[in-house]
């Protein structure tokens, strides 16, 4: 297995993978996620792997197919009179085939990207996991991944 950035010819196993991961939210959440679809179309995926600033990595098989992806943005926090300014890599979305899991390949996706946030100069990185993607949390918390702060909602 290798990681490397995404190229167009990852979209088909990309897709596949999106499809799963939106799955799993539309069952944990189905009043606002819609089953059938996925978070990008093809042609966004195709500007973003054009876009430094939001690289995507995949896990790459034997055969070169996609085994698990990493979309990530870079964001910044400008230095305020209360905040001190910092990078940071925020990790969209992070998914192994269903297929394959168990086999490391998410803690492999994991380290490349800390190491890579690590050499763009990043102070941080962060992502968002569901309430209810319990196997998710569990992961990255595997990973040192710990809770920064807690997002609350109220369903009017």
């Amino acid at each position: 297995m290798i990681i490397r950035r995404a190229e167009q010819k990852d979209i088909d196993g990309i897709l596949k993978l999106l499809r799963q991961v939106l799955e799993i939210h539309a069952k944990i959440r189905p009043d606002l996620f819609v089953s059938g679809t996925t978070k990008y179309s093809e042609e966004q995926l195709k500007e973003m792997f054009l876009d430094d600033a939001r690289p995507v990595f995949v896990a790459a098989g034997e055969s070169d197919e996609v085994l698990g992806y990493a979309f990530c943005v870079f964001q910044e926090q400008p230095a305020t009179p209360y905040m001190n300014q910092f990078k940071t890599l925020y990790i969209d979305d992070l998914c192994v085939d269903q297929n394959v899991r168990g086999q490391h390949i998410g803690k492999s996706l994991f380290e490349y990207v800390k190491g890579f946030a690590k050499e763009a100069g990043c102070y941080d990185i962060t992502l968002n996991v569901w309430t209810g993607n319990d196997s998710a949390r569990t992961f990255y918390e595997n990973m040192g991944m710990f809770a920064k702060e807690t997002q609350m909602e109220f369903i009017l």
